[in-house]
């Protein structure tokens, strides 16, 4: 499987869009609230714990990309598109939303 944020592979033909495919992963942190106040504090400072969390989240969205294009009979996925946010639950709650989109094709 071919993930590709370009609209084309070089030297491949596509032969049928299948659609937008996209996956979420929503991760719990009940200590996001206090990853932004601690940058607050930090001014400017890197966060290395937080940064491996949307690595890991990005990795995971990618993946669960490919599985449902592989379901859709896609060979590739091109104009991947990674996005993240927060959804605030309360006052006590924030949840990292990381989603992945793309194109499904054959080849």
């Amino acid at each position: 499987m071919i993930l590709s944020t370009t609209d084309f592979i070089q030297g491949q033909n596509i032969q049928n869009y299948l659609g937008v495919v996209t996956a979420e992963v929503v991760y719990g942190s009940n200590a996001l609230r206090d990853f932004f106040a601690g940058i607050r504090d930090v001014l400017g400072g890197r966060t290395g714990a937080y940064e491996r969390v949307f690595e890991k989240g990005q990795q995971d969205a990618l993946k669960e990309l490919e599985d449902r294009a592989r379901k859709m009979g896609a060979d590739a996925v091109l104009g991947v598109q990674i996005k993240t946010d927060t959804i605030n639950i309360d006052d006590h709650g924030v949840l990292m939303l990381i989603t992945a989109s793309g194109t499904a094709v054959t080849m």
